[in-house]
């Protein structure tokens, strides 16, 4: 994967190579979020992104989504969508685009940021599915 599009930030990141020339709005995307929740904040996270895990995953334009979270406060998302264009869409949808305006309003980080990759290439397989990002190598 390759890093085009880097929002917000996580201090063991900061030294990313971002290439936006490699944002293709009709191609696979690897979205990526990495974030450290500030503990009080917990429950209140958990409210608003329970509709926006459900809208991910129930979108048609995802191909994979998955959430790690490493106990107490930091959690991580893996996405793969059919095209960028399609995770755009998701991101514009009501539980996204509101759970955003809470963020804004009343932040539930002390570290954030969302990534876009463009995939380069794809081995192995998940559950015994692969093909995510499309059948063929993207240069």
């Amino acid at each position: 994967m390759k890093l085009y599009r880097r929002w917000g930030g996580v201090r063991e990141l900061s030294d990313a190579i971002v290439s936006p020339e490699l944002s293709k709005p009709d191609r696979p995307v690897v979205a990526v979020t990495l974030a450290r929740l500030k503990l009080r904040e917990a429950r209140r996270f958990t409210e608003w992104g329970r509709p926006v895990e459900k809208q991910v995953r129930d979108h048609q334009g995802q191909r994979l989504s998955l959430a790690a979270i490493r106990p107490l406060t930091t959690f991580c998302t893996f996405s793969v969508w059919k095209t960028e264009a399609e995770m755009i869409a998701m991101v514009g949808g009501e539980s996204h685009r509101l759970a955003m305006q809470e963020r804004v309003r009343k932040d539930f980080h002390s570290e954030f940021t969302t990534m876009r990759f463009a995939p380069i290439a794809e081995h192995g397989s998940w559950n015994g599915n692969s093909g995510f990002c499309g059948a063929r190598e993207w240069t």
